[in-house]
């Protein structure tokens, strides 16, 4: 049994969504912990129900069934205790990159000389102390996730949400800001669930994957990810060469059970 706190607890967890048309059953009877300073990746098929499973995580919406614990508390709505990452940066244009990561600080009104000097070392730390006073539209997509990122950890959240954080990145900038992204959350000793379609990538962030059926989704695996990386220094571009990575690839993807038609 792991010894590090429980920071989520999903206990019989399910989700159905009425229509005119009917019910559509998304989600059904998932259970399953994240502890303290893990990352943990979900994957399945398109439309299993990945990012419901976030959104119920996150406080967003309400199961039909079950519960989420964070901290020992059950989620019933939004709150600053989770940080919740989405495939595009939301950015204001209109704000500087300072200003945007000031957001959820100035939200909760707790922008005060120190949190700005907070948020200027975050930008320095990870390369946009020179950007500050820019606009969103002048960086990069890569540059602009990092900010997002920042925006997010600045509020101090116990738990971070990542659905499909860099899909709407190329692929070039997507794998440097994968290995930006996941050192940076292991560097702070953050607890995160990333959604992502990228088998490659699960494996290279994350210490434990989720693998979902088709829907209504139920967990068909639990993988933990022991990868051997040069000189014991883990990184996620250096995971991609570990030698048990092409076994943690193909075992994945036949459980995903995915054919190329």
């Amino acid at each position: 049994m792991d010894k590090r706190a429980n920071i989520v607890e999903v206990k019989n967890l399910g989700m159905i969504y009425h229509a005119l048309s009917g019910e559509t059953e998304a989600i059904k009877d998932i259970n399953f912990d994240v502890y303290e300073g893990e990352i943990v990746g979900i994957v399945g098929p398109s439309g299993c129900g990945k990012s419901t499973l976030l959104s119920i995580i996150a406080g967003l919406i309400s199961p039909t069934r079950g519960k989420v614990l964070v901290n020992g508390k059950k989620v019933e709505c939004s709150s600053s205790d989770i940080g919740y990452m989405f495939q595009r940066d939301h950015l204001f244009e209109w704000r500087t990159i300072l200003q945007n990561v000031l957001l959820g600080l100035e939200i909760h009104g707790k922008v005060d000389k120190e949190s700005i000097e907070i948020a200027e070392h975050m930008l320095d730390t990870y390369g946009l102390r020179d950007f500050k006073d820019n606009y969103p539209r002048q960086l990069s997509g890569g540059m602009r996730q990092r900010a997002a990122l920042i925006r997010t950890l600045i509020v101090e959240p116990n738990l971070l949400l990542l659905d499909e954080p860099f899909s709407a990145l190329d692929y070039q900038t997507r794998l440097a800001i994968s290995d930006e992204i996941g050192l940076i959350l292991k560097n702070e000793k953050k607890t995160a669930l990333l959604v992502t379609h990228d088998i490659a990538e699960a494996i290279s962030l994350s210490d434990r994957i989720i693998i979902l059926t088709n829907r209504p989704a139920v967990i068909k695996d639990i993988i933990t990810i022991n990868l051997t990386c040069a000189d014991g220094i883990w990184g996620p571009i250096k995971s991609r060469e570990a030698p048990e990575f092409r076994h943690y690839f193909n075992k994945i993807w036949k459980e995903l059970d995915i054919h190329v038609r």
